[in-house]
This record gives C-alpha cells, sequence and structure tokens, in this order.
C-alpha cells in the first residue's frame, strides 16, 4: 500500500506540487483530513475528508488556484463544526463552494481567456467563496446576498458590481443544473458608475508630449516607457493591447491584433504611429516592448514613468486608459461619426463608445457661438 503522502500546507507549498502519471493527494499536517487534490493534467484542488453520522464523507473544497490554504482552513473547522451532535447541514444540493469548483467551472473555465480566468479566480478567492463557499446553494438568501453587497460597496463600489455579476451568473446555471428554483441575486441593482467624462485636453495632450520628451533621452527604459504612451494616444488601443504586442501583429500600415478584449481586430495606423514602432529596435524578441529583464516575455504594466509625467503636468486624476477616452472624444469632436469611432476602438456596438465622446466646454461654448451667430442673422432678415 502506498504511503500517504503528508505535508503542512501552505500556498507555496500548494503552488509547487507537480503533477504525475497518476492522481495524487498529499494531506495537511495541521487541519485533520485537509488534503490538496492533483490531477495529471496539473489541475489542483482542496477536499476534505469528514465523518458525520458514523459515515465517513468526501466534501470538495474548489480548485486551489482560487483560494488560499488559510481561507479553505477556515472553511473545514466550520465544515467540522456543523458535523457535531445537533448540528444541522444541508445535503440535498452542494455547497457553493463545491458547485463552482465542479460543473461551474468545467462549464465556464474553458471558454475564458486567460486575462478574464485571472480575474474571476481573484474575485473567488477574495470576496465569493470566503462569503459563501460553505453554504449549500439552496441557503443563500437574497438578505444574505444584499448584506455582503453593501458592505463590499462600501470599500469597491466597481469590485462589487463586477463580484456580484459573477455571483448572479454563478447561481443562474445553478438553476439550469436544477439546484435552485429563483436566483437571490436577481434583481439586486449594482452601484451606479461615474460618467467618464474626464478626458486630456489639447493643452494637456500638448505639455504630455513634451514631458515624455524629456524623459525619452534620459534610458532606454524610459523611451520604451514612453513610446508606449505615445501608441495609447495614437491608437487608441487597450493598454494590454500594446504591453502584449507582437512584431507578428504589426503590419506597414495597421495592428493585426490576434487576441483583443472583443476578439481579433484591425487597428489601422497613422504616420505618427507607424513612425513610432518603425524606431523600435528588433532583436530576438517577440514582443514589439519586451521586458528589460526578460526579452521573452512582455513589459509588465508597471509603467513608472506615466506617474511621473502625470504629476509633472498636473493630470493626476488621468488613468492610462483615459487615453483612450481622449482619442474617442477628440475623433467625434473632429467630426468623425461615431460608428467609425466605434470600429477604431474595437467597441461591439457604438453604445459603448458614447459613453466616451464627450465634448469639452469650450468646443460647446463655441458652438452655442455659431448657433447665436446664425439665428442673429437669421433675424436680421425680418
Amino acid at each position: 500500500m502506498t504511503a500517504r503522502r503528508r505535508l503542512r500546507l501552505t500556498d507555496a507549498a500548494v503552488a509547487r506540487l507537480r503533477p504525475e502519471g497518476r492522481e495524487y493527494t498529499v494531506w495537511d499536517t495541521r487541519t485533520p483530513g485537509l488534503g490538496v487534490r492533483v490531477r495529471p493534467t496539473g489541475g489542483k484542488s482542496f477536499i476534505l475528508l469528514s465523518k458525520a453520522d458514523g459515515r465517513s464523507r468526501r466534501t470538495a473544497l474548489g480548485a486551489a488556484t482560487s483560494r488560499s490554504v488559510d481561507a479553505v482552513r477556515r472553511e473545514c473547522h466550520a465544515l467540522i463544526a456543523e458535523d457535531v451532535p445537533g448540528g444541522t447541514r444541508h445535503s440535498e444540493v452542494p455547497t457553493f463552494g463545491d458547485f463552482v469548483a465542479g460543473p461551474w467551472h468545467d462549464a465556464n473555465f474553458p471558454k475564458y481567456k486567460p486575462s478574464s480566468r485571472k480575474q474571476t479566480n481573484a474575485i473567488l478567492a477574495r470576496q465569493l467563496l470566503p462569503a459563501f463557499g460553505a453554504t449549500p446553494l439552496d441557503g443563500l438568501t437574497r438578505a444574505r446576498v444584499l448584506d455582503w453587497f453593501d458592505a463590499y460597496s462600501a470599500a469597491a463600489p466597481g469590485g462589487a458590481n463586477r463580484a456580484l455579476a459573477l455571483l448572479r451568473q454563478t447561481l443562474n446555471f445553478a438553476i439550469a443544473c436544477g439546484h435552485l428554483t429563483t436566483n437571490p441575486a436577481r434583481g439586486i441593482a449594482p452601484n451606479r458608475r461615474t460618467p467618464l467624462t474626464r478626458f486630456l485636453s489639447r493643452e494637456e495632450v500638448h505639455r504630455l508630449h513634451h514631458a515624455l520628451d524629456r524623459h525619452a533621452m534620459r534610458s532606454a527604459s524610459a523611451r520604451q516607457q514612453a513610446d508606449i504612451i505615445r501608441l495609447l494616444l495614437l491608437t487608441g488601443c487597450r493598454k494590454n493591447e500594446i504591453l502584449t504586442l507582437r512584431w507578428s501583429e504589426v503590419r506597414p500600415e495597421a495592428l493585426a491584433l490576434g487576441d483583443s478584449k472583443t476578439g481579433p481586430r484591425k487597428v489601422p495606423l497613422n504616420a505618427r504611429a507607424q513612425a513610432l514602432l518603425a524606431r523600435q529596435p528588433r532583436g530576438q524578441s517577440p514582443y514589439v516592448f519586451p521586458s528589460p529583464r526578460d526579452s521573452a516575455r512582455p513589459r509588465t504594466s508597471d509603467l513608472v514613468l506615466w506617474n511621473t509625467v502625470r504629476r509633472e503636468t498636473g493630470i493626476e486624476d488621468v488613468r492610462l486608459h483615459t487615453l483612450r477616452h481622449t482619442v474617442a472624444s477628440h475623433a467625434v469632436m473632429q467630426g468623425v461619426p461615431v460608428p467609425v469611432v466605434s470600429r477604431l476602438l474595437g467597441h461591439t456596438n457604438a453604445q459603448m463608445t458614447l459613453r466616451y465622446a464627450h465634448l469639452a466646454d469650450r468646443d460647446i461654448e463655441d458652438a452655442a457661438e455659431r448657433i447665436g451667430a446664425a439665428m442673429a442673422r437669421m433675424i436680421a432678415l425680418e
């Protein structure tokens, strides 16, 4: 008989476990019954062996990539406490944690992009599993979901909206699987989003470019960061689309992005963007903007130059994504039709573009003056 593998489980220890030819389980030396199951495919999941009413029970506690060992230990203690005499437990349907790690994960994760998987795992590990993981699906109530959502919204309204959407989607799938008849998260209104009204004025764009020019002369790293920021402003691309841009996606007059947020798309390049890309050094890296530490990887999102030039130019309230707003807003002010701007930004519909297409106060005032002058001329004809 093969000896049981035992180890004090930590996040680092779980990460070091490697797949073998057959599935195996490593048991924790601190929490009785807690183990990590490692499949030949590389998948890892937590399990708990316990006894209730004299019978052994195996409980799935979720994917090891989405939860910390400390969070799983806390859930184990809660589950074990429920098994003491006089305790009650729902056995008709799986717990939220079991359902997420099993049927929901198998049905949804294969369809997600790597970035979506990372974000989903983070929401599960930090919010949904700690709040609902040990609860049977039919034990979730609207009042409990509301209490959780209100508490999270007080700290992070946007994060609470994203977590609520994932919870609602998960519970809808539970209904489809026959575990629930109603969704306790249905009808809960998300937090109102702040209107996207900030974009750079002509003067701010001018100041930003001058600041980038000054810093670009100081080092190769600063020059690369400056060119990334400029390319965002020249193309309206998303940050990750430029950070992970490959030479194989660069064409003479366009970028042929293979996997953007909305799928493959073509981004036309104006003359300045073409010149910027043409001056990038061509080494062995497949990336246009490789990491200074490892050319086989793209540069990380840590663009320290951005924070520096924001302070120097007095635009501390501006995020990198605001450059995308700026492209859309100025395009509309130049008379470019919204459907065309929508195609340029890679939106799935023009309604999304309208959130970005704002007009500066000065442009509105100029328009009012032109309308007023035209009306005055018509009145003078009377």
